[in-house]
């Protein structure tokens, strides 16, 4: 019969929201079994319609709040494991992108930094809070103009880029990359975002490279076999023909000249085509277990006493016992035939060193398939090798030398391909030039077999 009855209905909603479900029924049980208990016994008012009403109501308050209570308990949970959850994402997305080799950059419609992982700024040469929110685009038209033209036809017109290739140009060095772009919508009236993947590709263009290479030279390779046999044998009757006519009683002294210079030059040839069989017969006949380091001591001894070899000339070996399984009489050529090319090249003076061991695994370019890798590198300090034989330096008859043949670097070449090796050159003009070879330490199973 109070005034202030109504007051109880904001109590019992907010100790509802504030008590958990269970709690506020337990409550409103133990206040109906003492009010009834009071009542029965005859301590209160007998209850008229107008106290049921009122109950009514206020239980009706209580279980409402409780369940509305509940449901924003359970999504503010829902809520919370939600952020938790997404905060996890965004760390292993941040984790990933941190540690990933592949270059991720993206800018606003203006032009602006947004974005940049470590590998983009390994690979780009810059650093992201040096160009944080600043326009950046001029700076990518001047280190790689190829990537610049990708992200802004993706960011003006929509057109997304698919492993386009672009040269870097860093004062280091310059190389390729291949270039992936798309476009980030935020809400449909923020302008996209581009955002440009990509990765450096130049040891994946120098693998493609190299096995052109060697697939070119088993060409003339097979190529060459038939023809040096074809030339070799009538070569071989036109010299003793001549010999014979040069050695009649009629021959005059021009006719004894001619046949001397004839001689001489089938004899030339006659090695250039025992050189070029050799080059066409390369092949793995006996493999088995060698220490790389001591064919290579062999092969420097051999060297020293080659008549092109100056006397003054210093060539050091290096490294240590380097196990690995291969044919050593073609190892031994490998060796001796890019030391002799080596002293060859730098001529009076010359420096040679000869390393071997196992290489660390970041120094085999990426996609190389050589499982436990060993290596062998020879560097000389001559002149280094011209810009004009540079892309053809492992093919047959070119050479950057007067009177050679061309030949040495060609074999090389297929009896590292006859191992499943890489070999490798970095040269410079004016400061001289290595060479760098990669065998696998063990034949592969179904070699051996």
């Amino acid at each position: 019969q109070s005034d202030f009855t109504p007051l109880y209905v904001p109590l019992i909603a907010v100790n509802a929201v504030l008590m958990p479900p269970t709690s506020t029924a337990l409550v409103t049980l133990l206040v109906g079994i003492v009010y009834f208990a009071d009542v029965f016994f005859g301590h209160s008012t007998a209850m008229t319609p107008d106290i049921a009403i009122q109950l009514a109501l206020f239980a009706s308050v209580a279980a409402v709040t409780a369940y509305f209570a509940s449901r924003v308990s359970v999504m503010g949970a829902e809520r919370e494991a939600l952020a938790g959850e997404l905060r996890q994402v965004r760390l292993e997305a941040a984790d990933v992108l941190r540690n990933i080799p592949t270059g991720v950059v993206t800018v606003d419609a203006d032009g602006r930094l947004l974005y940049c992982n470590p590998a983009a700024e390994q690979i780009l040469g810059f650093r992201e809070r040096e160009w944080r929110s600043r326009p950046i685009m001029p700076e990518f038209a001047r280190i790689a103009p190829e990537f610049w033209a990708a992200v802004t036809a993706t960011a003006r017109r929509g057109v997304r880029a698919m492993r386009v290739e672009a040269t870097v140009r860093r004062p280091d060095r310059t190389f390729l990359i291949g270039v992936t772009t798309t476009t980030l919508e935020i809400a449909p009236d923020v302008t996209p975002r581009v955002t440009a993947i990509f990765t450096d590709i130049s040891d994946s263009k120098r693998l493609e490279e190299l096995h052109l290479r060697a697939e070119r030279l088993e060409a003339v390779a097979e190529l060459s076999s038939s023809l040096a046999h074809e030339i070799k044998n009538p070569l071989a009757s036109i010299r003793s023909s001549v010999e014979q006519l040069a050695r009649t009683k009629r021959a005059n002294p021009d006719d004894k000249f001619l046949g001397g210079l004839i001689v001489r030059e089938s004899d030339r040839l006659s090695r250039l085509l025992s050189e070029f069989l050799d080059f066409s017969r390369v092949r793995v006949t006996e493999c088995r277990p060698l220490d790389l380091h001591e064919v290579a001591r062999a092969a420097i001894r051999l060297v020293h006493q080659h008549s092109d070899c100056p006397a003054d000339a210093q060539i050091e070996l290096h490294g240590e016992a380097t196990p690995m399984e291969g044919d050593e009489d073609l190892l031994h050529r490998v060796v001796s035939n890019l030391v002799l090319n080596a002293v060859q090249a730098a001529g009076p003076g010359a420096r040679v060193t000869v390393r071997t061991g196992r290489p660390a695994p970041h120094e085999l370019p990426g996609g190389a398939g050589i499982d436990h890798a060993v290596s062998l590198r020879v560097t000389d300090n001559g002149p280094g090798i011209p810009e004009t034989v540079r892309a053809r330096l492992f093919e047959p008859f070119v050479t950057g030398r007067t009177g050679g043949t061309g030949l040495g670097l060609a074999i090389v070449q297929r009896a590292v391909d006859a191992h499943r090796g890489l070999v490798l050159v970095d040269t410079a003009t004016g400061r001289g030039t290595t060479f760098i070879v990669y065998f696998p330490a063990a034949r592969r199973k179904e070699e051996a077999a």
